[in-house]
């Protein structure tokens, strides 16, 4: 099987994040970037079905400036990918140019028999790419999917949905799966494997010339702002009775609430 996994590079949560002074994203200086981390599990499924079927191949892929990007794929080789592509292209590209950009460089690879993404990028929270990709691809797909089984030219899919239900889908291969939290559990890149990655030569695109530019972008930011800062959590003492009564009186008087 030839598998192709798109991931994206993100800010770690921990990154205190800054807008850029005109409002149209944020300000890139400073932030600790890490590798998408439902992607992670989509790296990890990846490698455990090559593995599980001899002669198979895993390959990382990724949208974003080259000299920054790499680093979310060579996390990925560390894990256990076989090779790596990145899409040089400028920072802000939208869910539609991303997929389109992901999807003309796996055609343009001869195609794949799987495609895994994870089934949201933690800044963006857009939940879209995925689908897009499928879209471009001509190919069906399940997102949100908690377990997944491969035989026999299909994939088998356990997708959460509402209400804490799954639901069952049959797909037929080629197919994209987006994985959801729950599927595996991603291993650590062990120090061989980092060594490995270091030395690996990661094949390179200009979105500019698979016939993706900043002109595709169809959702420009604009006035970006941080969220209001939270009040202080308030910390209430005392036995129960007063406890309900001063929490009741904080919903009426300050919250609103009542």
């Amino acid at each position: 099987m030839k598998i192709f996994v798109c991931i994206k590079q993100v800010p770690d949560t921990e990154t205190k994040i800054k807008i850029k002074p005109d409002g149209t994203g944020i300000e890139p200086a400073g932030i600790k970037w890490v590798m998408n981390p439902y992607d992670e599990y989509a790296v990890e499924e990846s490698i455990k079905i090559r593995d599980a079927n001899p002669g198979s191949t895993v390959n990382v892929i990724t949208v974003g400036p080259k000299e920054r990007a790499v680093e979310a794929l060579r996390t990925a080789l560390a894990m256990g990918a076989d090779e790596a592509l990145v899409i040089n292209a400028t920072d802000g590209f939208d869910a539609n140019s991303t997929a389109k950009a992901l999807a003309s460089v796996i055609q343009s690879e001869g195609g794949a028999d799987l495609v895994l993404t994870g089934k949201l990028s933690i800044d963006a929270n857009q939940s879209s790419v995925s689908q897009m990709v499928a879209e471009y691809l001509k190919i069906p797909h399940a997102t949100v999917v908690s377990q997944l089984q491969i035989s026999a030219g299909s994939a088998s899919a356990s997708r959460d949905i509402e209400g804490g239900a799954k639901e069952k889908l049959q797909l037929t291969l080629p197919a994209l799966v987006a994985a959801n939290k729950g599927l595996n559990t991603p291993r650590y890149a062990s120090l061989p494997g980092i060594m490995k990655a270091k030395k690996k030569v990661i094949k390179e695109f200009d979105a500019a010339t698979i016939g993706v530019s900043d002109s595709d972008k169809k959702v420009i930011l604009k006035n970006l702002t941080l969220p209001a800062e939270k009040p202080a959590v308030k910390m209430l003492t005392g036995d129960a009775t007063s406890q309900s009564q001063e929490l009741i009186k904080l919903l009426r008087d300050e919250a609103k609430a009542l």
